[in-house]
């Protein structure tokens, strides 16, 4: 099952989850590094203020000191009242007695100093900040680790979430490519009922396509139903016509110039014979199909020549046919005939001069005439229906490629066509898997 989307959504949040943390883990550190002096700052005012108030009562208390606070007094008579050890300490009172009144930093001690003065002395206060960084790296680990952790959970959530919002997407859409109208014999694709834990939005497309489903096999049951109907009842007035013309052709009484338009009528009532019977033929379903038999392949063949040879000879070109094999077929023999007897009309119709050549092979029915042939424009449109080359041409109606073309993919006998201007054409039906 194609995973594309998913994955693309998982990215498209882990990407946001990424910028989002980072951000947040930038706002963080900009705000507790602004922060960490203001807590120092007070920190100190109020080491100072609690130092002075002790003071009042013990003038000898003496002032902070630690790792993290150092704190120096300066009395008004000049007289130091501090623990005072080391080169450290005696650096740090020389920068203390320089620093302005009130808060100070020092880059070289990561530190903030804040210079009291009050009545009777002044008091130094000095606070380290390397804990508090300390801290604050830490934090910032702590941060970065928990952005991580969340990146991985929102990628699984969002890719667990949009997996199962796509995944009956998917379904529906394998349902509906396996789906086709002519495989059925009502034309109505199967229910498409998607997973119960499918969305609203699956559930919404599932209806519409089977209902869309419906209407297309509606569409395709009218057309079959109008095909096979129309079909008979012009079968009927067909036959009418082909007797009727027989006898009056046969009759002695008949003018001789009066044979002529007759013929033209039975190949005309010939031609649509053999039409409807393709239609018949394509109407049917899928599950109801001609009755197959075991048969000779060249006789269908001479068959057909038999029907057409008059035509032939009355534009006085060649019908031959080569016998190199002779296959049977387990078909229904009607089918192979109006296929041939299409692709022997096609070859009267576009032949002035020459004839058309019939080869049978082991697996397959050549078909080659010498005439006015095909571009390869006209090629690529020679199969749609009622398609001409010359639209203003008297033969042919432009379904005949079509018909052969269907009737050869509905029985399995794929058809290939070659052709070129002035070369005449090749038609080869392949019989496929129905030989015996």
């Amino acid at each position: 099952m194609p995973q594309g989307l998913p994955n693309r959504i998982r990215d498209a949040f882990t990407f946001q989850a990424v910028i989002a943390g980072m951000t947040l883990i930038v706002c963080v550190m900009t705000a507790a590094f602004i922060g960490r002096e203001v807590v120092a700052r007070q920190w100190l005012r109020a080491e100072a203020d609690a130092w002075w108030q002790v003071r009042r009562t013990d003038a000898a208390y003496p002032p902070p000191f630690g790792v993290n606070l150092q704190g120096y007094f300066l009395p008004d008579d000049g007289e130091l009242q501090a623990i005072v050890s080391g080169d450290r300490a005696v650096a740090n009172l020389v920068w203390f007695k320089g620093a302005p009144e009130g808060f100070s930093s020092r880059r070289d001690t990561e530190g903030v100093l804040l210079v009291d003065r009050r009545e009777g002395g002044t008091l130094y206060l000095a606070a380290s900040l390397s804990l508090f960084d300390r801290i604050l790296a830490l934090a910032a680990g702590g941060l970065a680790l928990l952005m991580v952790a969340t990146m991985f959970v929102v990628s699984w959530m969002t890719y667990r979430t949009s997996k199962r919002m796509v995944l009956p997407i998917h379904r529906l859409a394998d349902e509906v490519g396996r789906w086709n109208p002519s495989d059925d014999d009502d034309g109505v694709p199967p229910a498409l009922s998607p997973r119960s834990d499918a969305g609203r939005e699956a559930q919404a497309l599932s209806s519409a396509l089977h209902g869309l489903g419906e209407r297309i096999g509606s569409f395709v049951r009218r057309e079959r139903e109008f095909t096979r109907d129309a079909s008979h009842e012009l079968r009927t007035p067909l036959t009418v016509i082909r007797v009727a013309s027989d006898m009056i052709a046969a009759d002695p009484a008949t003018p001789p110039h009066q044979q002529r338009p007759l013929l033209r009528i039975r190949r005309a009532t010939q031609d649509m014979e053999a039409v409807i019977d393709a239609l018949l033929v394509l109407a049917r379903e899928r599950g109801v199909m001609p009755q197959s038999e075991v048969f000779d392949v060249v006789e269908v063949i001479e068959e057909e020549l038999d029907k057409v040879r008059p035509l032939f000879e009355g534009k006085q070109l060649t019908l031959d046919l080569d016998i190199r094999s002779r296959p049977k077929l387990d078909a229904p023999p009607r089918v192979l005939g109006v296929m041939l007897g299409h692709l022997l009309r096609n070859g009267w119709a576009f032949t002035e001069s020459g004839g058309v050549d019939v080869v049978v092979e082991r697996d397959r029915i050549i078909v080659r005439d010498t005439g006015i042939g095909m571009s390869a424009d006209v090629l690529k449109r020679v199969y749609d229906p009622f398609y001409r080359a010359d639209p203003f041409a008297q033969s042919g109606k432009g379904i005949g490629l079509s018909i052969v073309r269907r009737l050869g993919t509905r029985f399995g006998w794929p058809v290939a066509l070659e052709s070129a201007p002035g070369e005449g054409t090749t038609v080869t039906i392949v019989l496929g898997d129905r030989l015996v």
